[in-house]
């Protein structure tokens, strides 16, 4: 990850985003060690979820990585309030995303294995605890029903994103007109026309060369 954000530093930018739950809970205090750009990291929304829970009931979907880490299961036990925990880990999941598979019956099907159960035990508030997962979130919604409320951290981050911007002096001028540029270590065509389909626009994709 160190060597991405030089990559990334050297092009320019003035923070990172480290939109990925299970990256953020294994290197974001190394990699804030070893930059000096301010590095904003993506956490599962237990407190919110906790407080918002009628039944204190929540389960977090999750990568197996990040279920088995013990920062998440810090926070966790810092954030429950009271509430039972259950941590789904979606083991395939990702990888549907990743190959634009995430509308097919097998996802869904994937989707109702993990789910179903925890309706099952009275869970009314859902934690998606993976920056993939909100690409399948009306799939999630309509297997979960509507006395389920389901919590992402997309808003939260851009929050605290323009907060420490502005807090640094490093937030542009609301009139200039920002850019945006998509770079992956997968530079091939079928990759750009799974990226185009779920930033919801046709783009380019440019390689990642971090060797």
């Amino acid at each position: 990850m160190n060597i991405i954000a030089k990559l990334l530093i050297a092009k320019g930018v003035k923070a990172i985003v480290i939109a990925c739950n299970t990256a953020t809970v294994n290197a974001i205090e190394q990699l804030r060690s070893q930059v000096n750009i301010p590095i904003i990291g993506v956490e599962p929304a237990i407190k919110p979820a906790a407080k918002h829970s009628l039944s204190k009931k929540i389960a977090i979907l999750a990568t197996q990585a990040t279920s088995k880490n013990q920062r998440f299961k810090d926070l966790i036990n810092l954030h429950h309030n009271g509430a039972q925990v259950l941590i789904q880990p979606c083991p395939g999941l990702v990888e549907f995303i990743e190959q634009g598979n995430q509308s097919s019956k097998a996802c869904n099907v994937l989707l109702k294995k993990y789910i179903e159960p925890l309706i099952s035990e009275g869970v009314d508030t859902l934690v998606l605890g993976c920056t993939h997962y909100p690409f399948v979130q009306e799939q999630i919604s309509l297997i979960a029903g509507q006395k389920v409320s389901i919590i992402e951290t997309a808003a939260p981050v851009t929050l605290q994103l323009t907060k420490i911007l502005v807090e640094k002096n490093l937030a542009a001028s609301e009139t200039r007109q920002g850019r945006h540029q998509f770079f992956s270590s997968l530079d091939t065509k079928q990759q750009e026309e799974i990226f185009s389909q779920l930033w919801q626009s046709p783009l380019r994709l440019h390689a990642l060369d971090t060797y």
